[in-house]
């Protein structure tokens, strides 16, 4: 059985998530509001997955997964927030975070974010994701966006695209075949009026470029 730990000093918070998990999952689920309480028990045990609250008093939830990694470097940990962290975001990757969640989710993209998590994959907030990449390219998939019209899957295949992700890091990213990613590809280089993926970073960073 997944063993789940929910780290929230707002009882009715942490509480609240772990009753409504408990309801949809069955996960064995400890709900801690006090870190050091925290530290003591994952001494004695492993948990197969951590939802920390990022904003806490005295040990947020950033600091208390670098003391969760010191003892456990292989921990899979979401931090779950109600503010927005993009500009932190390529350091809490390099932490060792899995996911980023908010806390005006719904509970079913929060199972669905805690099962990716526990399959291994990152879960990163498209919005944040946008926000955290240089402003050139994020400004051209935004500009890209508007102008033509893209459904959301080939917006999410631009992002991977702008950051020189292979077809098959695609595919993995987005739960997609290889077969889905080249035909959403194709449809993508239709729209832009190119011929490789090249040239489609190339003109999204045009389409920045002509927004100045």
């Amino acid at each position: 059985m997944i063993q789940l730990l929910i780290v929230d000093d707002h009882p009715m918070v942490g509480l609240g998530t772990k009753n409504i998990l408990e309801e949809v999952t069955d996960y064995n689920i400890t709900y801690l509001s006090n870190w050091q309480q925290v530290i003591q028990d994952i001494k004695k045990k492993t948990f197969d997955l951590y939802l920390l609250d990022i904003n806490m008093p005295n040990c947020s939830g950033i600091e208390l997964s670098k003391k969760i990694l010191l003892t456990h470097s292989d921990a899979k940990i979401i931090l779950y927030t109600g503010f927005d962290y993009s500009c932190e975001l390529n350091t809490l990757i390099e932490l060792g975070i899995c996911g980023i969640i908010s806390k005006s989710a719904s509970y079913q993209e929060l199972v669905i974010n805690i099962q990716a998590v526990l399959n291994g994959y990152v879960m990163i907030p498209r919005e944040m994701l946008i926000r955290s990449l240089p402003s050139n390219i994020s400004q051209g998939l935004l500009v890209a966006e508007h102008q033509q019209q893209f459904s959301q899957k080939e917006m999410d295949i631009l992002e991977s695209l702008a950051k020189g992700a292979s077809n098959k890091e695609i595919a993995d990213e987005l739960f997609m075949s290889i077969r889905a990613v080249e035909y959403n590809l194709t449809k993508i280089y239709k729209k832009l009026c190119v011929n490789s993926r090249s040239e489609a970073v190339a003109k999204i960073l045009s389409n920045s470029r002509a927004q100045f």
